[in-house]
C-alpha cells in the first residue's frame, strides 16, 4: 500500500487516502478514462481471437449491512468455503458468513494494541492462512509496529494461533521477522503462501522518495523485494527456514530471503492458481503505474526504472537493460495515481473471465483487464469497468475462483464497501 506522502488531490478519494500513492507530485486525475496509457498493449493471435476478448466487468454490493473500517484485504478461510476474513488497517479482522446476505460480520481477531497506524500506510496490511489451517490453525500477518525504548518503527511478521470456533487467539503472537523501517511510508503489504507451500512477503522500499536509501538495488536488504521463507521447517534456534532453491541461499552478501527485488512497493500480490505465476502491482513514484510477473531471482529495475522508462531525478536513471525485467504493462498518472494489484479469474461462472487478469488504481477506481501467455501480454490492457468514488483497496479470491474487491466510498474514512465481480452479458 503506497500511501502518497502529503499530498492534496482534486480526487477524493486519493486526497482522504493519498498513503496508496507514493507520489511526490500530481496533478488532477480524471474518472475512469476510456483508455490506458500502456507500454504492454499486444495484438492478440489472429486465432481464437473471440475467445480472447475481454468483457466488462460488473460490480455488484454484497453485505451492505457490514460496517467496515478501512477494509484493506479479503481472504478466504480454507477449510471453509462459506467464509472470509476482511482485514481492517487499525488491526480488526472480520468473518463475513458468505451464505448470509444480510450477515453483519463477527470480530475474529483484535490486534489494535501492537499494531501502529498513525499514517495511512501503516498499520495492519495483510494476513494469510496457512494452507493447512485445518490442521494447525496458523495464520500470518504483516502489519507496521510501534517503535519502544528498545527498537524502532519496523515491519513486523507474526503468526497467530486460531480456535476451533474460527476467531484467532491475540495473545498467541509469535513474531517471526521484524525489518527495521526508515520512513512511515513503502511497508509492502502482501503475505501469502505460493503452490510450493512457501510463504511470500512484498516490502516497500523504506519509504520516502527516490529509494533514497538504495535498497531496491541492494540485495543485502530485505526491502524493496520479495521475500520467500519457509515456515513449516525452521532450523533450531530460527523463525524460519531458507528454501534451498532462493537465488541467494547459501551467498554470504546476500538476503537469503529474498526471491525478487528491485521492487518499489508491491501492493497486492497473487498467484494464478492454474499457472502458478505470481503477479503483483508496483506502486510507482512520480509517473508511472506497473503489474508485474514475479520471477526467481529477478530484478526489476528499481530504483533505475519506473515502468518502462528511467526515473526521473535520480543519478542512476537506466535505460532498459537486460539486467532488469521490464513490467508486463504499466499506466502513466495521466489515468491513476496507485496500482491496487488483482487475481487471473480462475471460476466457473463467468467463462469469458477465465483468464482475465483484472487490476485496478486506488485513486480513481479505474479497472483493467489483460491476459497474458508466457509471461507477455497478449490481450489488452482494456478498461473494464471501475466505480467512480469508489477507492479499491485489494481483491479478494474465493476457493471456487470468485472474485471480489473491497474499498472505501467517498475517500478513505468513508463506509468500507465489499463488491462481487462477474462479467456483463
Amino acid at each position: 500500500m503506497n500511501f502518497a506522502a502529503c499530498i492534496v488531490l482534486s480526487c477524493a478519494c486519493v486526497n482522504a487516502f493519498a498513503s496508496l500513492t507514493s507520489v511526490s507530485s500530481l496533478t488532477p486525475v480524471a474518472p475512469l478514462p476510456t483508455m490506458p496509457v500502456s507500454q504492454a498493449v499486444a495484438t492478440p493471435p489472429s486465432a481464437g481471437a473471440a475467445e480472447l476478448a475481454i468483457p466488462k466487468v460488473q460490480m455488484r454490493r454484497v453485505w451492505p449491512k457490514l460496517k467496515l473500517i478501512r477494509p484493506v484485504q479479503i481472504v478466504a478461510r480454507p477449510d471453509r468455503a462459506d467464509r472470509l476474513y476482511v482485514v481492517e488497517q487499525a488491526g480488526r479482522v472480520i468473518e463475513i458468513d458468505t451464505a448470509d446476505p444480510d450477515n453483519e460480520g463477527r470480530i475474529v481477531l483484535d490486534i489494535r494494541e501492537p499494531v501502529f497506524d498513525k499514517f495511512n500506510e501503516q498499520g495492519l496490511l495483510s494476513l494469510a492462512f496457512h494452507p493447512k489451517f485445518a490442521e494447525n490453525h496458523f495464520v500470518y500477518v504483516w502489519y507496521t509496529a510501534q517503535k519502544n525504548e528498545k527498537q524502532s518503527d519496523r515491519e513486523v511478521l507474526a503468526r497467530f494461533t486460531g480456535n476451533d470456533d474460527g476467531t484467532i487467539d491475540p495473545s498467541s503472537q509469535l513474531i517471526l521477522l521484524e525489518i527495521p523501517d526508515p520512513a512511515w511510508n513503502h511497508n509492502g503489504g502482501t503475505v501469502l503462501f505460493g503452490p510450493d507451500g512457501f510463504l511470500y512477503v512484498s516490502t516497500g522500499d523504506g519509504g520516502a522518495g527516490n529509494d533514497p536509501w538504495g535498497n531496491g538495488q541492494n540485495t543485502n536488504s530485505l526491502l524493496a523485494a520479495v521475500l520467500r521463507l519457509d515456515v513449516d521447517h525452521p532450523p533450531e534456534g530460527k523463525m524460519y527456514g531458507i528454501p534451498s532453491d532462493n537465488p541467494f541461499a547459501g551467498k554470504a552478501s546476500s538476503a537469503p530471503e529474498i526471491f525478487a527485488y528491485g521492487l518499489r512497493n508491491v501492493w497486492r500480490m497473487s498467484f494464478d492458481r492454474k499457472t502458478g505465476e505470481l503477479y503483483a502491482g508496483d506502486v510507482g513514484q512520480n509517473a508511472w503505474e506497473e503489474v508485474d510477473i514475479v520471477t526467481k531471482g529477478g530484478n526489476f529495475g528499481w530504483r533505475c526504472r519506473e515502468g518502462f522508462h528511467p526515473t526521473e531525478g535520480v543519478a542512476d536513471r537506466s535505460n532498459a537493460d537486460p539486467k532488469f525485467i521490464e513490467p508486463i504493462t504499466e499506466y502513466s498518472h495521466k489515468d491513476g495515481v496507485s496500482v491496487t494489484g488483482g487475481y487471473v479469474y480462475r471460476g466457473t461462472e463467468n467463462p469469458d473471465l477465465v483468464g482475465v487478469y483484472l487490476y485496478a488504481d486506488y485513486g480513481v477506481g479505474t479497472m483493467w483487464g489483460l491476459r497474458t501467455a508466457g509471461g507477455k501480454v497478449t490481450a489488452g490492457p482494456t478498461v473494464v469497468g471501475g466505480k467512480h468514488g469508489f477507492c479499491p483497496t485489494s481483491f479478494g479470491e474465493m476457493s471456487d475462483g470468485t472474485l471480489f474487491v473491497c474499498g472505501t466510498s467517498s475517500g478513505a474514512d468513508g463506509p468500507g464497501q465489499i463488491f462481487r465481480l462477474s462479467a456483463m452479458k
